[in-house]
């Protein structure tokens, strides 16, 4: 009877879970009740250490009662330790919003396709060295335990986790974060140019490994901005070694040959299966890309540090299984996350099947694609559907721009005409856009490339040609040379009808708005058709330089423009946002040999940006370089801003430990701020 009695009492220990009062040594303190636990040096989480000895108390870890399963799920994983073997020997332990939470339970998510709306669940299971609080100012620690800067921000050290291991229980170690910086960036059969943050004005910096557990960014010129690139960026600043180096030739002088016996060309046709050409970790895995030799690699995606593992990939969505190495524990010793799964399910160009499933609570959360004129429909289904939806400020804004190296000679002679842009711009009905697409809730404004603006910005440049002036568009529209000359309505140039095409795609802006400009520049003799296209048909037009007008949101906060410079020098954003000047970046990428340069105030602007990044926030200099930053760009209208709007946040309420967000919007990366790993489902 006794032995019944303990294995009863076992069972219901192990599945019942890690409720406040359960038997652990530390109290169960949250951010809404610490029980009288001080606060450490950063907020809302500890390291192990300072935890212990500010709550007075050991933590022994526990684990999901699922985890097994979960490692099972993981191909090329082997069996596993005990949960205190497989954590740091430093892990990071996380305060809880509301309550200790449950395990168990699947995370369903939507999105369109692959590297289409994705960035939302992304950032559910997203780490780097570290991350911004929940305040959006203060930066924390995360993969990293802590770093330093010298005086003059020209080096920045990071300290790693002792005992930190990847998800298939590989040492991380600081050789993985040299090995992804100059073997996977910096390899240009793997990522043909190198991103811009990488480097401080064009050069390249050095990465020391100090140590396992410490490592140095040696920059050649200061950027206090490198801090905040890692704790905004989707771009994680390590990749694993031990798995992928095996394929790189320079690491491993038998990677071609290994790559052959598993059916590839060569150790980089496997690097680009597994890694693609970018720091994007949501790029095809070789269960898609290479569905026919999979069975020759032996995992089916590379290993990770995040919270949740890519385990099954189709054409139709994607499906994760919980790290069961992740780095963090709760304040009773849980590791994290909670939840067990993710599922992930494509919809694409079908808002009404969005809508549905949203409604019928078939979604745990989502952000991304949501625009405000769903709001009415959510929030009538709300109550039913036992799920909320919130408002909340964005930071980008939609903007629409025109291809100035398009091939077309008399578009691209109007286009690079600033009297052409200025009219496009006051033809524009922002308060109609307001109104209709954003019930009154937003704020007509022009593009600056800061938002939020900071204290250096002049306010005239927020109403820079935003009044709705179809009389003074026109004359704008006659001295540029377009002229309706037949009474049509349609104007002219050199004898020809001159007319736009728009390609839109809704992950872009909301359809409401396309319409409304396309109708105001046809009112105003430009006459303007739109077609509907997905995001990636959208973003290869974009790339080949198709495009005869642009338009997408556009716009960061300032930690982000202090660690990229990409919103000022052509073609003014990476792959996944708003770009044009194609020609131009080709021209500045190439020293000359080909494209087309651009004009002088380009030039200046990027030796601008690149000096603005080395100084001190706040200082005299830095003030007066971001204003010179924000009147060039804006005088010369290189993008023209509609209107700065609200977004829906939706979540199904029994997703517990789920904040109230700051803004709606992608540049502190989504949810990464909310620390999304505590989140749990109480079913």
């Amino acid at each position: 009877m006794l032995k019944l009695l303990a294995i009863i009492a076992s069972l219901l220990f192990s599945f019942g879970n890690i409720q406040a009062g359960s038997h652990s040594g530390c109290k169960a303190i949250t951010v809404s009740d610490m029980m009288g636990v001080k606060g450490g040096e950063y907020p809302q989480q500890y390291e192990l250490e300072e935890f212990e000895s500010l709550a007075k108390c050991q933590l022994s870890f526990k684990e999901n009662p699922d985890i097994q399963m979960q490692n099972d799920r993981i191909r090329g994983n082997g069996s596993l330790a005990s949960v205190a073997d497989r954590l740091p020997s430093e892990p990071l332990v996380v305060v809880p919003y509301d309550s200790i939470g449950q395990y168990g339970g699947t995370l369903r998510m939507l999105a369109n396709a692959t590297e289409s709306g994705t960035s939302d669940l992304l950032s559910t299971r997203h780490v780097n060295f570290v991350r911004f609080s929940d305040d959006l100012q203060t930066i924390v620690p995360n993969v990293a335990k802590g770093w330093e800067w010298n005086a003059d921000f020209t080096e920045l050290t990071f300290f790693l986790r002792a005992g930190h291991k990847w998800s298939d229980g590989a040492a991380f170690t600081a050789d993985d974060v040299k090995f992804w910086y100059d073997n996977m960036m910096f390899d240009a059969n793997v990522r043909e140019k190198p991103y811009d943050y990488l480097q401080v004005a064009g050069e390249r910096m050095e990465v020391e490994v100090i140590n396992d557990t410490t490592v140095k960014f040696v920059l050649p010129a200061a950027k206090p901005g490198l801090l905040s690139h890692f704790a905004t960026s989707y771009c994680q600043g390590f990749a694993p070694k031990h798995f992928l180096g095996q394929y790189h030739p320079d690491v491993n002088s038998n990677a071609d040959q290994l790559a052959k016996d598993a059916g590839f060309e060569n150790g980089y046709a496997v690097l680009s299966a597994y890694f693609g050409n970018s720091c994007w970790t949501d790029t095809p895995s070789p269960m898609l890309s290479a569905a026919d030799k999979v069975d020759n690699l032996p995992k089916d995606a590379y290993p990770s540090l995040e919270a949740y593992v890519t385990v099954e990939e189709t054409a139709e969505g994607r499906k994760y299984a919980a790290n069961p190495y992740f780095f963090m524990v709760d304040t009773q010793g849980h590791q994290l996350p909670y939840i067990s799964d993710q599922t992930e399910t494509f919809i694409q160009n079908n808002n009404e099947l969005r809508m549905l499933k949203l409604t019928n609570s078939e979604v745990e959360y989502l952000a991304q694609n949501l625009a405000l004129e769903f709001a009415p429909q959510l929030l009538d289904g709300a109550d039913k559907g036992n799920y909320s939806v919130d408002i909340k400020p964005g930071i980008s804004i939609p903007v629409f721009s025109f291809n100035y190296n398009i091939a077309d000679a008399d578009k691209n002679a109007v286009f690079n005409d600033i009297r052409f842009r200025e009219a496009m711009s006051l033809a524009i009905d922002r308060d109609a856009i307001n109104e209709a697409a954003y019930f009154g809730l937003g704020n007509p404004q022009q593009y600056i490339p800061f938002s939020p603006a900071p204290s250096f910005v002049d306010s005239k440049y927020l109403n820079h040609k935003i009044d709705f002036d179809p009389a003074a568009a026109g004359k704008l529209l006659d001295a540029v040379g377009l002229v309706d000359s037949d009474g049509d309505g349609i104007r002219e140039y050199n004898g020809k009808p001159f007319t736009l095409n728009m390609n839109f795609s809704d992950q872009g802006l909301p359809l409401i708005e396309a319409e409304l400009v396309a109708k105001n520049w046809t009112d105003v003799g430009i006459k303007t058709t739109f077609k509907q296209v997905t995001t990636d048909e959208y973003r290869t037009a974009q790339s080949a330089n198709e495009l005869e007008v642009h338009l997408w949101k556009k716009g960061q906060p300032l930690p982000t423009i202090l660690s990229t410079n990409e919103l000022f020098v052509p073609p003014f954003e990476n792959y996944f946002g708003h770009r044009n000047g194609m020609l131009w970046a080709e021209y500045l990428d190439t020293n000359g040999a080909s494209g087309v340069q651009p004009p002088q105030y380009i030039t200046d602007m990027i030796d601008d940006i690149n000096e603005f990044q080395t100084l001190v926030v706040g200082s005299d200099k830095s003030n007066e370089l971001g204003a010179k930053l924000v009147a060039t760009m804006t005088e010369n209208l290189l993008f023209i801003g509609t209107v700065a709007g609200p977004a829906p946040i939706y979540h199904r309420n029994e997703l517990e430990n789920f904040p109230e967000f700051k803004t709606a919007s992608y540049e502190y990366y989504r949810t990464y701020p909310y620390r999304p790993q505590q989140w749990f489902l109480a079913e």
